[in-house]
């Protein structure tokens, strides 16, 4: 099993679109999502290359994969991560709606 580790600007990410959702929808669907969001991340400690290369792959340097989600049926948000020896590092979570990650993003 890897180590899966949120870096802070993921986690800033995750609670900043937490704040949103509450404060512009619902406390309960925000505290769902959250929560929902940060189980499956947590589950990329078995076998996360099964996730997808993330489009801007070729731009960086090491190998960034996506794991979608969304609640209900629709994926709103993306975790960008990356495998390194025995850690899952969570990069960034973006909002699909949002540009693809540049270099320097990172």
């Amino acid at each position: 099993m890897l180590e899966v580790v949120l870096s802070e600007t993921a986690q800033n990410e995750l609670e900043s679109a937490h704040h949103w959702w509450a404060t512009n929808r619902s406390r309960e669907q925000a505290d769902q999502w959250y929560n929902g969001f940060l189980t499956v991340m947590l589950r990329l400690e078995s076998s996360p290359e099964r996730y997808a290369v993330a489009p801007e792959n070729d731009d960086f340097p090491l190998e960034i994969r996506q794991l979608n989600y969304g609640v209900g049926r629709k994926s709103t948000h993306r975790a960008v991560f990356t495998i390194r020896a025995n850690r899952v590092i969570i990069l960034r979570v973006r909002h699909l709606a949002q540009e693809p990650l540049a270099a320097g993003d990172d």
